[in-house]
């Protein structure tokens, strides 16, 4: 890979969080309610109304609040919070660390797991259990996040007590040291396998075709015909396999993230997810503007982390 190509898609990136900067503005903007309101209450004086708009930069023209903040943005300013009356940055970077706990803990499982049960499944191809595995992927893959959390915190946590229903720690306990982190793995677990399960039913199919078709090519065969294990065998060939699942495991860190929303809803995980959820009901602009920045930037450094996998895994590629 050229150093003139990294340089070009780094430079991509501005212009792509800007467009999505843009819509985001307008959509929330556009959206009904008034965050005033929200701030304030319905039957507050209009007086006091008039005076937290001037505060905000609320009274202004929407392309003039734009411009005002897209001027913030470029210098790192993303703004102050209405509720929290901290500055955005502050509010996002300290919910951020659980976030990518949950969301690194799954996409691990997934990809792991999903490797794991693909290969399983293609060396035991239309076998009864690449035909389990197969329906249970496509009941996986089917399933919606929010039902499959709701779903496991009524069996798996009230039902057989075995693990806490909301929170990422014990309110109850001041843990420190191991017993922390013990406590954190513990709240961790139901969460990210249900935000994992998606993922995993979509990385077992993938590498299960992709293997099952690289299976049967020729250099295959030939490295059958010249007596390699079939261990080595296959671990040749799922090097081919694998290149689809890079590329849709780095264009789903959206896709990720929309469940870690609704997955740390239904958990009560104090990550970015519940921090979208709250900043939506109390109409918390700022703070929703300065996740889409966050996001898109994840989501297209996260192509770009791809591209480079995907050549590191296939010397043929060359990008120029």
């Amino acid at each position: 890979m050229s150093a003139r190509y990294l340089l070009r898609r780094l430079v991509q990136v501005l212009p792509a969080v800007g467009a999505i900067l843009l819509v985001a503005f307008v959509v929330i903007h556009s959206a009904p309610g008034d965050p005033v309101l929200a701030l304030a209450g319905e039957h507050g004086d209009p007086e006091h109304y008039r005076l937290i708009r001037e505060k905000f930069g609320l009274d202004r023209p929407l392309p003039e609040q734009l411009a005002a903040y897209v001027s913030r943005a470029v210098r790192g300013d993303l703004g102050a919070s209405y509720v929290h009356r901290r500055a955005v940055a502050d509010v996002i970077v300290e919910r951020l660390p659980a976030t990518l706990l949950l969301m690194g803990t799954a996409l691990a499982l997934s990809s792991a797991a999903g490797i794991l049960l693909g290969t399983l499944g293609a060396r035991r191809a239309d076998g009864p259990a690449d035909l389990a595995l197969r329906g249970t992927a496509l009941l996986g893959y089917a399933m919606p996040s929010f039902w499959l959390a709701q779903l496991a915190a009524l069996v798996l946590a009230l039902g057989t007590g075995l693990f806490p229903v909301q929170g990422m720690t014990d309110a109850r306990s001041a843990w420190t040291g191991w017993r922390y982190a013990a406590d954190v793995l513990h709240h961790l677990v139901l969460p990210s396998l249900v935000l994992a399960a998606n993922e995993l039913a979509l990385t077992m199919r993938l590498v299960r075709t992709g293997l099952v078709e690289a299976l049967a090519t020729d250099y295959v065969r030939t490295a059958r015909a010249k007596g390699l294990a079939e261990t080595a065998v296959t671990r040749h060939a799922l090097r081919n396999a694998l290149l689809p699942v890079v590329t849709v495991i780095g264009g789903r860190l959206a896709m990720l993230f929309t469940g870690a929303v609704l997955v740390e809803g239904v958990f009560a995980w104090p990550g970015l997810g519940q921090l979208m959820l709250s900043s939506i009901l109390s109409r918390d602009t700022p703070v929703l503007l300065g996740l889409f920045v966050l996001v898109s930037l994840a989501v297209v450094l996260g192509n770009l982390v791809t591209d480079l996998v995907y050549a590191w895994l296939d010397p043929r590629i060359r990008y120029e």
